[in-house]
């Protein structure tokens, strides 16, 4: 049985991070795991990035190996005895390709969709230029930054150590029934952003509890260098009794 599912780069990770009341992330929480909170509060973030030259179990994809996705995903922790395992829960992900999708929801039970995405990626002197776009009712939603292309250290004890340090995945399969995975890459380096612009209709991407985020103002921005990462094969069920 191979260990790795999944290899690939993930670069020019744009993180725009929302505290949210924790009343409306509980729906959304798989069992036995609780909320992750930073200085008290809950966070969820909207994602944009690229995820190239992906492999499954070491086989390049044809033709659909390099893409956009855009998640929103919400911060979880797991203890068991005396270890914290920290994770991410998605609402959602969307990238362009419908096989890529339909793989990952069947394989995984994941929350996989897909709608047109395009991107933007440029550097001019000491500023780079990174755009997500992705189309739905019609309409084009995009997050863009405009940021430093020199990378630094995440300073221990930060928020973007918070929103990155997450190594785990948690997906619900019933409301008794979650599988964690593994995902493993090293420590990232950072891009201060100077700017930014998020067009998001989060009620129609994400349903109605996140509407109220169509007007709101995110509590920070996030640019990630990125690098190679790769998803463990092997998925642990937690069960939690009725």
């Amino acid at each position: 049985m191979p260990k790795t599912f999944l290899t690939a780069r993930w670069e020019n990770l744009i993180m725009a991070n929302y505290s949210v009341p924790p009343e409306v992330l509980k729906p959304y929480l798989p069992a036995g795991v609780e909320l992750d909170l930073f200085n008290g509060k809950a966070f969820v973030s909207l994602v944009g990035f690229m995820f190239k030259n992906t492999r499954l179990f070491g086989i390049p994809i044809p033709f659909m190996g390099s893409f956009e996705e855009i998640n929103l995903r919400f911060y979880v922790k797991r203890i068991e005895n005396g270890e914290t395992r920290r994770g991410v829960v998605f609402v959602n992900e969307t990238v362009p390709y419908k096989p890529v999708a339909w793989l990952a929801n069947k394989l995984y039970k994941e929350h996989y969709t897909s709608i047109p995405t395009r991107h933007r990626i440029s550097e001019l002197g000491e500023e780079k230029h990174i755009q997500y776009e992705w189309k739905t009712n019609g309409n084009w939603n995009q997050i863009k930054v405009t940021a430093a292309t020199q990378t630094e250290e995440m300073q221990p004890g930060s928020h973007e150590e918070f929103i990155f340090e997450h190594y785990y995945g948690y997906t619900r399969i019933s409301p008794n029934q979650t599988q964690e995975y593994e995902v493993q890459h090293p420590r990232w380096h950072i891009h201060a952003v100077n700017k930014y612009r998020i067009q998001c209709d989060f009620k129609a991407m994400y349903g109605p509890d996140f509407a109220f985020l169509n007007n709101d103002t995110p509590s920070s921005v996030i640019l990630a260098q990125g690098s190679v990462v790769s998803v463990k094969w092997k998925r642990r069920n937690i069960w939690e009794k009725g």
